[in-house]
């Protein structure tokens, strides 16, 4: 399953952009309104929950300054990756577009689609107002 975000405008650059994402902390500022836990566990590894979800640990695997980070799941039954693709427009004006891939069975895909779907797209559109 190959999910993409809206593509958003950012007035930063993009190693403006890329730091902000390598820092996992700063995730925490970009989950929806119905998170439920948040949790750093190590310097490249946090753990969160949505209201009604299980518990999701997501740890850095990759990346590529500036233009890319690949979060990948850590531990769990499911295996996915949240990538950040980051692209200059302009000096000083980037442009994010993240992309959710996961090996999932055709059920487990079509009741996670949704969920997956908004929540890539809330991290993506809070990312202007909070880098």
């Amino acid at each position: 399953m190959n999910l993409e975000s809206p593509k958003v405008k950012i007035d930063k650059s993009p190693q403006d952009v890329f730091d902000f994402l390598t820092d996992i902390k700063n995730f925490e500022k970009l989950m929806p309104e119905n998170i439920s836990k948040f949790e750093i566990l190590e310097d490249d590894k946090f753990l969160f929950a949505l209201k009604g979800m299980p518990e999701i640990i997501l740890k850095k695997k990759d990346v590529i300054p500036p233009n890319k980070i690949v979060l990948g799941a850590a531990g769990g039954k499911l295996d996915f990756s949240l990538i950040g693709h980051i692209i200059e427009i302009k000096e000083g004006q980037s442009e994010v577009k993240l992309q959710f891939e996961g090996d999932f069975n055709p059920m487990m895909a079509m009741m996670v689609k949704g969920p997956i779907s908004k929540f890539i797209e809330t991290l993506a559109t809070k990312m202007p107002e909070s880098i």
